[in-house]
């Protein structure tokens, strides 16, 4: 039985060494979710305008939702709004789409010799395309409506990069606990849910009462949506002590999480 290396060496080695395969992975996942479709890749603009549009419209029009910043402005609403759907979007895209990644792909598994490690990096790469698309449409509406954005756009990189070794580390995780127990599926569906209300995308911090905003940082994408907001929107820098424990916390998680996949990976096979 082959022993797979679960280094933090081999972490970062298996994805360079596959990169190739990587890239083709990444453009056949995006060509292929609008394959046969009559706009292609333009749906990847129009989603999350339409999204945008209807969540405007329900929170600062039929709910009356303000961001408590004194301005009655829906356009400052809709792109702090949106700024904070960017974030729980990809997050949610990648975390749904773990628990059944290695059974969608039995074929790698049983017939070819296929880096399966690398398969919840496709669903990232892809993930952070429909990202970044969504960033170009908020910063053209940003520019229209704001004028130029400010420079403190350019932290986002390194406040986005713990977030995404801790959905690397969650992937990998559950990925590897799916294929043993199917009902991770359905557990994970309701918790992404949960957590969309339970994350400040439609509501800031402040809008908590004193006792019990606390709890809502226990939500490890609260302070990723807030330091995103404040860099993007309101021109603020990132808090150094938050980004430096959660890229400790957020390395450990992406090691551990490749850990429990290399060491569970030998049963696939067998349980497919």
């Amino acid at each position: 039985m082959r022993d797979f290396s679960s280094s933090p060496r081999e972490m970062l080695a298996c994805l360079w060494r596959n990169r190739s395969l990587i890239k083709a992975s990444v453009q056949r996942e995006v060509l292929g979710r609008y394959r046969g479709s009559i706009m292609g890749l333009l749906w990847t603009f129009l989603n999350p305008l339409f999204m945008l549009a209807i969540y405007t419209f329900v929170f600062s029009v039929v709910f009356k939702a303000r961001w408590g910043t004194g301005s009655d402005s829906k356009t400052e609403f809709a792109l702090v709004l949106f700024a904070g759907l960017i974030i729980l979007n990809l997050f949610n895209e990648c975390i749904t789409r773990a628990p059944s990644l290695i059974i969608s792909n039995a074929n790698y598994v049983k017939k070819v010799v296929f880096p399966l490690e690398i398969l919840p990096f496709v669903v990232l790469l892809s993930a952070m395309f429909h990202g970044f698309i969504s960033l170009c449409v908020w910063l053209f509406a940003y520019m229209i409506f704001f004028g130029l954005p400010p420079l403190t756009v350019l932290y986002l990189p390194v406040v986005l990069l713990p977030l995404l070794l801790f959905i690397m580390g969650l992937s990998w995780a559950l990925s590897s606990l799916g294929v043993y127990l199917r009902d991770i599926a359905q557990i994970i569906g309701v918790i992404t849910t949960v957590l969309t209300f339970l994350s400040p995308v439609f509501y800031p911090v402040s809008a908590i009462p004193v006792k019990y905003q606390h709890l809502l940082y226990i939500n490890p994408l609260t302070p990723v949506i807030e330091q995103t907001r404040n860099i993007l929107f309101w021109g603020q820098p990132p808090d150094a002590s938050v980004l430096g424990v959660s890229f400790i916390a957020t390395i450990s998680i992406a090691w551990l999480g490749f850990t429990w996949f290399q060491k569970t990976r030998t049963g696939f096979a067998d349980v497919l």
